[in-house]
């Protein structure tokens, strides 16, 4: 199923339970999937129209009434244009509000470089209070929201619209916010990997473990406040670190993983991910190749780490 409309789906069950959350879009309900909302909720769904900066200040007001308000719109109108309103009414105002940006970096695909956000992390990262979350796939989405509704600080939640590979199957699965996922153990290298990117990874450690290379794949799904002790327990264990991201390389999870790393265990590391670059047209597995970002890329790259 669609990203979009599990998103949809569950903020309706938490909606009927906590009165106090509400939904503000600016004019891309549809995109976002959020439509039937609005006439389910008629008091607490509202399109602000396209006025994304106005959006984030109303939704800084209802947060300080009380209310736990979603934002949704593109990732760069969810966090290039609105940043003075994040860091300003939001986060230095201490509100709580939930800011979801879809279809970030190269999932933008046709839409093309002025939407394709390359930064966002980047961007929000260096905000005070500021929790960042992106889903891997639905599973995982489904049981993040109930803990994003009870988290009492700005979230930003980077989410793919449409459909992703399943990657967490196991009926037993338990997320939790602030923990990396482990998705398989190994002692040659570690693969830190985040959002759409993960499906991938998984994909080339199974390529690697042919060719004698045991790789250990760990989904880093909230990257602010990033679980350091999974980090560093890994690298200590495999001695070589790659990072997978679909974001620029610089402020993203790479940068992330490496201030843990240059402090508690410094570690030979690489990346795969957008090497400081703007976004172009094209569909995703074209995108993939022009940024380096293919399987095949995540496969070189380790066993260059490994040697």
């Amino acid at each position: 199923m669609e990203m979009r409309k599990v998103f949809a789906a569950e903020l309706e069950q938490l909606m009927r339970k906590n009165k106090k959350i509400c939904l503000l879009d600016a004019d891309l309900a549809k995109a976002s999937g959020t439509i039937k909302l609005r006439e389910i909720f008629p008091n607490r769904a509202f399109d602000v129209g396209i006025a994304e900066q106005n959006m984030a200040s109303v939704a800084a007001g209802l947060s300080a009434y009380g209310f736990i308000p979603f934002i949704t719109t593109f990732t760069p109108f969810a966090t290039r244009r609105i940043c003075d309103q994040i860091a300003v009414s939001i986060a230095y105002g201490g509100q709580n509000v939930k800011i979801v940006g879809t279809d970030p970096g190269i999932a933008a695909e046709l839409n093309g470089g002025t939407h394709m956000s390359f930064e966002d992390i980047a961007v929000l990262r260096s905000i005070p209070d500021i929790v960042i979350f992106e889903p891997v796939d639905t599973a995982q989405l489904r049981q993040a929201l109930p803990q994003i509704v009870k988290c009492d600080k700005p979230c930003y939640i980077r989410m793919f619209r449409k459909e992703t590979p399943d990657v967490f199957t196991d009926p037993k699965y338990k997320f939790n916010l602030y923990k990396a996922d482990k998705i398989c153990d190994g002692k040659d290298i570690s693969i830190f990997v985040s959002g759409l990117c993960t499906a991938d990874a998984v994909e080339a450690k199974n390529i690697l473990a042919k060719e004698g290379i045991s790789a250990e794949v760990i989904n880093v799904h909230t990257i602010k406040p990033i679980d350091a002790e999974a980090i560093v327990k890994s690298a200590a264990k495999t001695g070589r670190v790659l990072t997978v991201e679909n974001h620029n390389v610089k402020g993203g999870l790479y940068s992330a993983v490496c201030e843990v790393l240059a402090k508690e265990c410094p570690t030979k590391s690489d990346c795969v991910g957008v090497q400081d670059q703007f976004g172009e047209v094209g569909k995703i597995p074209q995108l993939k190749e022009r940024y380096g970002m293919t399987v095949a890329d995540i496969v070189e790259k380790a066993k260059a780490l490994v040697g």
